[in-house]
């Protein structure tokens, strides 16, 4: 079976649908806690339970995710890689796969 670039294209961008909520919570975190914390944003005045129960809800959804988008990535670099792509351009790869992922986060974020 041919695997080529498009193939890791929509894999990214089919992966970001699930990947709104992961994100969704990193953002909510970040915003009531350390960026809190600095100054730079307000917490939610109804967000009073502290961390742990973020980070008991967070860490698995985040676990889980990652389970599913670097296997399937590490998946698709390896066969791309010895037919199409150059093995010292690894770095290129998963950074255009993470910023492919995050790509239906930021089309909500505009729409809505």
């Amino acid at each position: 079976m041919r695997t080529y670039p498009t193939a890791a294209v929509a894999v990214n961008l089919l992966l970001g649908l699930p990947a709104v909520v992961p994100v969704w919570l990193l953002w909510y975190f970040a915003v009531n806690w350390p960026l809190a914390e600095l100054g730079w944003t307000r917490r939610e005045p109804t967000e009073n339970d502290g961390v742990l129960p973020w980070l008991m809800l967070a860490v698995p959804v985040l676990a889980v995710f990652a389970a599913v988008w670097w296997p399937a990535n590490h998946l698709l670099r390896r066969r791309r890689r010895h037919r199409y792509a150059d093995p010292g351009r690894a770095g290129a790869y998963w950074t255009t796969s993470a910023l492919l992922t995050l790509v239906p986060t930021g089309v909500l974020i505009v729409v809505l």
